[in-house]
């Protein structure tokens, strides 16, 4: 027994005499659990609006109202463009989604609520890899739409409610009792109209548009849902991201264990004989990083291989930029683990700083969850993570579509963070334990 717990008290005290590694494993949950918590639901975080585009080919007074209440919406953040431009900018993923209110929009909308014509199509673009936000855009228009078109129809300025009347009655496909009880209701609007003072005509007209027993409206448009795709034959993937995802997360993984063999081997002495060579400190470490960027790209090309091979995963953009992107990352994760390597001191501190250090890239890159559902704030934030850029690059380049100068600055900003790794490592890495 005595013997069992010397065992225990060493192990015990070989753990905590190495704080690097206590400090981790309590930061590492708390960190990640913090994270979670604010991203879904967390008192202090607001979602982010929904970025969309609006393109008024209309200019009517209604149309106006419309694009009004989208705008004062707190769900969306609403510019206006032309319709080549929104979509394009939608096509890059920039926006979630493109509406276009066609003309005559005002005109047609009014006359088709009660549904005794032609419903004007409104256009909606949207995104196809966030197919989520297509429901709430939907909603949302249908919200405001209803509420101006119906204010104008009820209006007691409008002359649309008796030429609307006529409509009806001339509307041989309604049946008889419903068509009855729609000419009543237009017939009782139009008294309270000439009895109400202008401003409490709408008001009246609205109350008395929707009894508790009457007939219901008809949502006055139909839309029209397009994937704003580059290539419009072939439908999104979801797998294309969702590799773009795990593999930068087991790349970094693999930098990770990289790093750990080079401890190991500073502590088995190789790294002092080494020196002993006439060899500088940057032709050894250079060639370490060298090394672990080529098994990386053999590693991406398997998987990617894989995903195309069983997964229809497609590169529809410029391979070259796509390459680009794949060696811009493979050197950006052997420069990470030379400097989770210069930073760790020890194998089993070093394990658990880039356990966290992993962790964080890939949570904030948006490699498990979209990085367009995070707060406003945190999608700021994220756009000084290398792996985010790693990740939009590789969508970029694959389901996406897009040409190579859609690879230049993901490339850039990875080379930028593999330097400042790489000259941070290799001041810092001390060659011996």
């Amino acid at each position: 027994m005595n013997a069992f717990i010397a065992l225990v008290r060493k192990d015990l005290v070989l753990y905590f005499s190495n704080r690097r590694s206590v400090l981790m494993s309590i930061a590492a949950p708390i960190l990640i659990a913090a994270f979670f918590g604010s991203l879904f639901g967390g008192s202090d975080s607001k979602p982010a609006n929904i970025p969309i585009a609006i393109t008024d080919l209309d200019r009517s007074e209604l149309s106006a109202k419309i694009v009004a209440a989208l705008r004062a919406d707190s769900a969306l953040t609403v510019s206006e463009a032309s319709e080549a431009d929104a979509l394009a900018q939608v096509k890059a993923g920039k926006l979630r989604a493109a509406v276009t209110l066609p003309l005559g929009f005002g005109e047609r909308a009014a006359r088709a609520l009660f549904g005794g014509a032609d419903k004007p199509e409104i256009v909606l673009n949207y995104d196809p890899s966030q197919s989520m936000v297509l429901p709430l855009v939907r909603g949302l228009l249908a919200q405001h739409v209803m509420e101006h078109v119906s204010q104008s129809v009820m209006s007691g300025a409008s002359p649309l409610l008796k030429d609307m009347r006529e409509q009806v009655l001339q509307n041989k496909q309604l049946p008889a009792e419903r068509r009855d009880e729609l000419v009543t209701m237009f017939d009782s609007i139009a008294r309270v109209q000439s009895r109400a003072t202008p401003g409490a005509a709408a008001a009246s007209g609205a109350a008395s548009a929707a009894p508790s027993n009457g007939p219901t409206f008809s949502v006055p448009f139909s839309t029209r849902e397009v994937e704003a795709s580059s290539n419009p034959e072939t439908k999104y993937n979801s797998y294309s991201h969702s590799f773009a995802g795990m593999g930068v997360q087991f790349i970094l993984l693999m930098g990770v264990d990289v790093a750990v063999g080079l401890l190991m081997m500073r502590r088995l002495g190789l790294w002092k004989r080494l020196r002993a060579a006439p060899l500088s400190r940057a032709k050894l470490l250079g060639s370490r990083i060298t090394s672990c960027a080529l098994i990386a790209i053999i590693v991406f090309a398997v998987i990617y291989a894989v995903a195309m091979a069983f997964f229809k995963v497609r590169v529809d953009g410029s391979v070259i930029g796509f390459l680009a992107v794949l060696v811009s990352f493979a050197l950006l994760t052997a420069c990470f683990g030379l400097l989770i390597a210069a930073l760790g001191k020890t194998p089993e501190a070093t394990r658990g700083l880039a356990i966290l250090a992993t962790l964080l890239l890939v949570m904030l890159g948006g490699a498990w969850v979209p990085s367009f559902i995070f707060p406003a704030w945190l999608q700021t934030v994220s756009l000084f993570v290398p792996t985010r850029w790693a990740i939009d690059g590789l969508d970029a380049m694959t389901w996406r579509g897009l040409p190579i100068e859609a690879a230049l600055l993901p490339v850039a900003v990875m080379l930028a963070f593999s330097a400042v790794f790489a000259a941070i490592a290799i001041a810092r890495f001390e060659w011996e334990e």
